[in-house]
């Protein structure tokens, strides 16, 4: 079949590119190669960094918000709203990109910005809140998130705990009496790109505390604060697919805010209308900076291959490195890969060179289609 008209549909290229930027550059390009090719961009997101400014180009209203980072430094974040449904990003207010000059500090960081974008948005009128929490720089289980909607945690004393994962090894009361008595009648919905529990070995501490920056003994102890904010609150509820996203903010938000748990990529292709932009493509073109094992559990280019792949559309895959089989890659329905790396090995200067590399992809994939 003659392909005329491309999808372009990335994540972003963290620490490099915007999903923006890297459409821009793929489009620029295909159309310099073969001009009569029709092109239509569309930023997808899995609910990690990124996934507001996919909704404000899907036809959302951006709101911005002075909250508190991770570490308690101001910042401005901003969530997304539209027809009363808002989709507030962690990642906006509470995560790795919101440290201060980058440093991360597993055991202290925490996420009452979260909550605080969660309360700007039922202060704007949003009865439904889609809470998308990839990218977190914290481990302390949603509590922060819940303290600023009006939770206390408390010690053996009944001193409140300050704020952090490490802090919650001395739990020993919730208090939520005090919550936004407006939860109740919100709709929430957890959308999340892992489905791990919230305790063990494949845990929130053990298996994502390390890319947060903690130790093998951080990881103890934010593992020992989880469980004390477990038994406080909802020890069953531990086990639940999505408890451990994010440093175990899925777990807070499935137990006390009575949130749903939703596959990432799949509830937002849903949302920001993906599915009406590939009814008009003979070819989707996808990617993300990393195309690893964890790209495999469901981040946005593999969600994007499987609805591709249902309407039987080829897909091309674009990445800053490649670290997963290609073979592995076609069985979900990715057609063929270009990495960066292939093109400059050195990842330092792939990073750097990032939108001049993927223009060079994107004349090789026009110039094929001529």
């Amino acid at each position: 079949m003659p392909i005329s008209r491309v999808l372009i549909a990335p994540d972003k290229f963290k620490g490099s590119l915007s999903a923006r930027q890297v459409a821009d550059h793929l489009r620029r390009a295909l159309l310099a190669a073969a001009p009569g090719l029709a092109v239509t961009a569309f930023e997808i997101a899995d609910g990690g960094e990124g996934t507001v400014e996919a909704a404000v180009a899907a036809g959302f209203q951006r709101r911005d918000v002075r909250v508190h980072g991770p570490l308690g430094d101001p910042v401005t974040a901003a969530f997304a709203l539209r027809d009363g449904l808002a989709l507030v990003e962690l990642a906006e207010a509470s995560g790795l990109r919101r440290l201060p000059a980058g440093v991360p500090d597993a055991l202290r960081c925490g996420t009452r910005g979260t909550g605080e974008l969660i309360a700007a948005a039922l202060d704007a009128g949003a009865r439904t809140v889609v809470l998308a929490v990839g990218g977190s720089a914290s481990t302390d289980g949603g509590a922060g998130m819940l303290a600023a909607l009006g939770a206390r945690f408390l010690d053996a004393d009944g001193r409140e705990l300050p704020g952090g994962g490490a802090a919650l090894r001395d739990l020993a009361r919730a208090d939520l009496s005090g919550l936004d008595p407006r939860l109740a009648a919100t709709e929430f919905l957890l959308a999340a790109d892992v489905r791990n529990p919230l305790l063990g070995p494949n845990g929130a501490a053990a298996v994502y505390g390390p890319q947060k920056g903690a130790n093998p003994a951080d990881v103890a102890v934010l593992d020992a604060g989880l469980a004390r904010l477990a038994a406080v609150l909802d020890p069953a509820a531990a086990d639940a697919p999505g408890a451990g996203a994010a440093g175990g903010t899925g777990y807070a938000a499935l137990t006390v805010l009575g949130a749903s748990f939703r596959s990432g990529i799949e509830f937002l292709m849903d949302l920001l209308g993906f599915h009406k932009a590939l009814a008009d493509a003979d070819l989707v073109i996808t990617g993300e900076g990393s195309l690893d094992e964890q790209s495999l559990q469901g981040k946005a280019p593999l969600g994007v291959a499987a609805a591709a792949r249902a309407r039987g559309l080829p897909v091309i895959a674009v990445c800053g490195r490649l670290a997963v089989d290609p073979a592995r890659l076609r069985a979900a329905g990715i057609t063929a890969v270009h990495s960066l790396t292939d093109l400059e090995p050195d990842p330092v200067r792939s990073m750097a060179d990032a939108g001049e590399l993927l223009e060079r992809v994107g004349e090789t994939i026009g110039r094929a289609l001529v």
